[in-house]
């Protein structure tokens, strides 16, 4: 008894850390027009901690990044400014190619906030990277708030690679907008996590501007996966191609809301949204939210989803061949992380990858991706040397 009460008066002297205030965002990820209310597919609630910035010095980022639109709303928005420690901003000068990534790695065990804006000039080319990484028990928040300006003839790739704990939240919200011949590429990789928000808006602002966008998404056990994609089309002839795959398992939850929005004044623009989503766990809730709006005559819009599990032929056929109907579905969620790995642009991207696909396939298996990225990199490094080589002849 005397242990136990030592122990007890031990504890007691410990010095408790300070729990952080918190506020609630109320409903952010809202898309454009509101529908499906009584599904409750609108939005996500979300509670946040609000530390105070009171005497640190912070360097906004140029006033013209406030009119971009981002994805997840202006409640997100200046919370993100809110909290960060200070605010990154790139300038890409005109008529150039940006050959090193621009990278905003986010550190989500820490509960790290970043604000980051990009300039790509006239006629530039630049690439930049998210790597959201984390995997902590600890319950934290983590935030990044990426604004891009894409002026006239630019070239703008975009890579989001997102992986958190199972205990941890993370708020994404990206706005870009395109000026006239703009071409924006993103590829985005949302690898599970407790709760992952992601929101993107894409303002193709000039005539023939583009966009391109890829999602691979994965959730698992109780994860909770929100993602809001928003495509404004107001130049002619601009064009919207939005593509989003991925694999739900568990008790897993997720909504997806995908607007393409022809405005007044887009005629010959063409937007185009598909989505699947492959479910194999059985208390998985799946919502998505397809949605074209339009106020312009001479336009096309199509959308489209495709919902549901692993055919029995599919499965009769690797079963034959001596899989389980587990090892089975499992092909389906390695290929999203196999994907994410080979394809990484960054080390920092690399590292989020193989760290998620470790926590939901196995080190061996993360590890065997891995092996196949350097393969895939050492002969492009192989082809490349040979094309310098002076040694080789030029094919007639």
């Amino acid at each position: 008894m005397a242990a136990a009460q030592n122990v007890m008066e031990a504890e007691a002297e410990k010095p408790v850390a300070p729990v952080a205030p918190t506020v609630d965002l109320g409903q952010v990820n809202l898309p454009p027009a509101q529908t499906w209310n009584r599904l409750r597919a609108n939005g996500i609630d979300l509670t946040v901690p609000q530390l105070s910035r009171k005497g640190d010095v912070y360097f906004a980022l140029p006033r013209l990044f406030d009119r971009v639109e981002c994805g997840m709303g202006q409640a997100v928005t200046d919370w993100v400014t809110s909290q960060a420690a200070d605010s990154t901003y790139v300038e890409v000068k005109a008529h150039t190619r940006r050959t090193e990534p621009i990278v905003v790695a986010i550190d989500a065990d820490a509960g790290q906030v970043a604000d980051a804006g990009v300039m790509v000039r006239t006629g530039a080319e630049a690439t930049i990277v998210v790597a959201v990484r984390g995997g902590a028990e600890a319950a934290t928040t983590s935030g990044a708030l990426v604004r891009v300006i894409a002026e006239a003839g630019s070239h703008v790739r975009l890579v989001e690679v997102v992986g958190v704990g199972a205990a941890q939240q993370h708020l994404e919200s990206v706005g870009i907008d395109a000026d006239d011949d703009a071409v924006v590429e993103v590829s985005q990789y949302l690898l599970g996590g407790g709760t992952v928000a992601d929101g993107l808006a894409v303002n193709l602002a000039g005539d023939r501007a583009r966009l391109d966008l890829t999602t691979h998404y994965y959730a698992g056990g109780h994860d909770r996966l929100d993602i809001n994609h928003v495509a404004r089309q107001r130049g002619h002839s601009t064009r919207a191609q939005i593509r989003e795959s991925g694999v739900l398992d568990g008790a897993a939850e997720k909504s997806l809301r995908a607007t393409i929005d022809l405005v007044h004044g887009s005629d010959g623009s063409v937007g185009n949204e598909a989505e699947t989503v492959l479910v194999t766990g059985d208390d998985v809730v799946n919502k998505t939210m397809p949605v074209i709006l339009c106020d312009e005559e001479n336009v096309q819009g199509n959308h489209g989803a495709t919902i549901g599990s692993a055919s029995p032929e599919q499965l009769d056929y690797l079963c034959d061949r001596g899989l389980s109907r587990r090892e089975a579905e499992e092909l389906f969620v390695r290929a999203i992380f196999e994907h994410a790995i080979i394809n990484a642009p960054t080390a920092e991207a690399h590292a989020v990858a193989v760290a998620q696909a470790e926590r939901v396939l196995g080190t061996e298996v993360a590890h065997d991706f891995d092996d196949a990225a350097a393969l895939v990199d050492g002969e492009a490094s192989l082809d490349t040397e040979a094309s310098l080589d002076p040694s080789c002849p030029e094919e007639e």
